[in-house]
């Protein structure tokens, strides 16, 4: 369950409640991370995108995974970073070793022992369905295809070297994706940027757009195989073409 703290900016001095937000493991288990309620917030001045995440592992199967880093804004403008407390540990638990079984009393004979019978292959359990990140900010938009692309099977994302021509970059091994968080649908010039630094790194594109795109940006698109999302306001992205149509059943699959 996502705890919640009292939190007070330290700019206006106005209280309120925070409550951390609850993300999905890779098993299907909540994570939410440790809060601090004894550190008080402090105002992020500037950003790096390493400080924007923390790792928390999962209480059920212990896995280690980055999240975005707990933040709340306050209405006079103020952004708090909210501390927590022991990441490496936060929502873990401790796992019962397995007990190893006792030693044989005696080894049978080789000779009269008949074979073992193939293990059944255990079912392959279904895929979790993807969770979003409700949309409100330009950093909601990044967090959630972050998200989706690690529900898609890449875990290293991170953010690309290279600055798009509009939005926000984010490349992992072999893709370079794009967030468009500008209120003017994706011209044909911005999906043939994305194309063609993918092709000057030897890698696939994929781009995501919070207003859609024009007629023209989606023809060039199918032309150039370039994945195209439509991002809605709950952070679900949305397949506009076939591309992302294919790209998005794989990452169900």
């Amino acid at each position: 369950m996502s705890e919640s703290v009292p939190v007070r900016c330290p700019a206006c001095r106005r209280e309120r409640v925070y409550t951390a937000p609850p993300y999905p493991c890779a098993c299907g288990a909540t994570v939410a991370p440790r809060l601090d309620p004894g550190t008080a917030p402090r105002p992020v001045a500037h950003r790096a995108w390493e400080e924007e995440w923390i790792t928390v592992p999962c209480p059920a199967c212990g896995r280690h995974d980055r999240w975005p880093r707990p933040e709340l804004g306050c209405p006079c403008g103020t952004v708090l970073r909210i501390p927590v407390s022991d990441v490496a540990g936060a929502c873990g638990q401790e796992r019962t070793p397995t007990p190893k079984p006792p030693p044989a009393a005696q080894e049978p004979d080789p000779a009269h022992m008949a074979p073992p019978a193939p293990a059944p292959s255990p079912p392959t359990p279904p895929r979790r369905p993807f969770r979003p990140v409700a949309v409100r900010t330009a950093r909601d938009a990044v967090t959630t295809v972050a998200l989706y692309l690690r529900w898609l099977g890449h875990r290293d994302v991170r953010r690309a070297d290279q600055r798009p021509t509009s939005g926000i970059g984010l490349s992992a091994r072999g893709l370079l994706a794009q967030v468009d968080p500008s209120v003017h649908p994706a011209s044909p010039r911005d999906v043939e940027c994305l194309w063609l630094t993918a092709m000057t790194d030897s890698t696939d594109c994929v781009y995501f757009s919070l207003a859609g795109y024009t007629a023209e940006a989606r023809a060039r698109a199918g032309a150039l195989s370039v994945p195209l999302f439509v991002l809605d306001p709950t952070g679900t992205p949305r397949p506009v073409n076939e591309a992302a149509g294919a790209l998005d059943a794989r990452g169900g699959a």
